[in-house]
């Protein structure tokens, strides 16, 4: 892999979630760079394939992935890779997964089983995770013990609050997976 700037360490992270989780959101909060998007307006053909009534507002989506970086120090920087979230991208997750050393799975507390197919992926590619409950203006704060239980994770998956809007929050869920993926390596 090519390195620059004498960085002796690139970490390659997976952000995903279902459709309108807000992973786009997330990696434009922490990147350090313009993120690149590869968002296109939801039309009429996505009807029947993309299900809005948990995002009404929605009028983009991403069709290929996003990408931003995070420069941790000298030595480490994190190349954030943010996957679509609609089943019919799928196949982009095998690509994109190759050489990511983990995943943060963003979910909303309210759509807690769309979350299901995309542990699905993200476990059939063997990727470790932490879990980032998104929260949303105005949605109910579940104790993330419930929201553990209702996902049925193990025990060892770490689980998170954050705001994808808020830089500090999404950089302590990020914090939250490199420190996961920092004790398997212990």
């Amino acid at each position: 892999m090519y390195l620059d700037s004498g960085v002796s360490t690139a970490v390659k992270i997976l952000v995903v979630g279902h459709f309108g989780v807000g992973k786009t959101t997330f990696i434009g909060s922490i990147s350090e760079i313009e993120p690149l998007r590869t968002e296109e307006e939801i039309t009429e053909a996505s009807i029947g394939f993309d299900d809005l009534s948990g995002t009404p507002d929605k009028t983009t989506t991403t069709v290929a992935m996003d990408f931003g970086r995070l420069t941790l120090s000298d030595e480490i920087v994190l190349y954030l890779f943010g996957t679509p979230g609609q089943e019919r991208f799928k196949e982009m997750w095998e690509e994109l997964s190759r050489g990511a050393l983990g995943a943060l799975v963003l979910v909303d507390p309210e759509r807690l089983s769309e979350s299901f197919p995309v542990l699905d992926l993200v476990e059939r590619f063997g990727l470790t995770y932490a879990i980032g409950v998104n929260h949303f203006d105005g949605t109910p704060v579940y104790p993330l013990s419930e929201v553990r239980e209702a996902l049925n994770l193990p025990a060892n998956t770490p689980v998170v609050s954050c705001d994808v809007r808020d830089r500090r929050s999404s950089a302590q869920a990020l914090i939250t997976l490199v420190n996961h993926l920092l004790s398997l390596t212990d």
